[in-house]
């Protein structure tokens, strides 16, 4: 197992497939999204890709929506998650004990996101996870605000955080090394979540692990 190379102090962990596995809620409400266009996708698994990246984004990329067709799509999309998809949600085994753990060793915990902000925060206050958090940085809900590391500024500049050099980001895709990068920041990509091998090998993290196990170890 590799072992860091600095002591970092503020650990920045991305939300879906990192802290929590929320494949049925979105899908499903990716799937209530394009039926309002008359697209119709039985199989869920086909819309895991949008696990990860900016919501706008991906209905113009997989679905070639124009800008105003991927707005209104993340607004039909909303109205289900804030419904019920916010809690078909399950929190990843160990996840919990990973931050406690951290929290003992005297590190700063922040959630950096491209979900609405608020609506990360009541996921985690529901699965009793808010508590370990200083800051949870997300997009709005507006989706104004949508890039990694857009997020990841507004983190720092809200926070007044000065030594970036002691931050590190957690993600399972690339768009997470990929906006940690853009600020200048080491990152740990893990392999549980929603990002392939390949797919997190390419993008090169300063670190990358295949188990909660390995992150807590790494950290150590």
């Amino acid at each position: 197992m590799l072992k860091m190379g600095k002591d970092y102090q503020y650990i920045f962990m991305d939300l879906d497939g990192t802290l929590t596995d929320p494949f049925y809620g979105i899908t499903k409400s990716v799937q209530y999204a394009l039926k309002k266009f008359g697209i119709e996708v039985k199989e869920l698994k086909e819309l895991s890709l949008f696990i990860g990246p900016p919501l706008m984004d991906s209905f113009q990329e997989f679905y070639h929506f124009t800008k105003e067709q991927a707005k209104q799509a993340c607004t039909y999309y909303t109205e289900r998650f804030v419904d019920v998809g916010w809690c078909e949600n399950e929190v990843f085994p160990g996840i919990e004990d990973f931050l406690k753990g951290q929290k003992e060793k005297g590190r700063e915990l922040y959630v950096a996101t491209t979900k609405p902000g608020p609506l990360a925060e009541k996921i985690l206050k529901h699965f009793d996870l808010l508590q370990y958090f200083t800051f949870i940085g997300g997009d709005t809900m507006e989706h104004t605000r949508s890039s990694k590391a857009e997020i990841i500024r507004y983190i720092i500049r809200n926070t007044g955080i000065t030594d970036t050099d002691r931050i590190v980001m957690i993600g399972d895709r690339k768009f997470d090394v990929e906006g940690a990068k853009a600020v200048g920041l080491d990152s740990i990509g893990v392999l549980y979540g929603y990002g392939s091998k390949e797919e997190m090998e390419e993008s090169a993290p300063t670190y990358l692990v295949e188990t909660i196990k390995d992150l807590k170890s790494i950290l150590s």
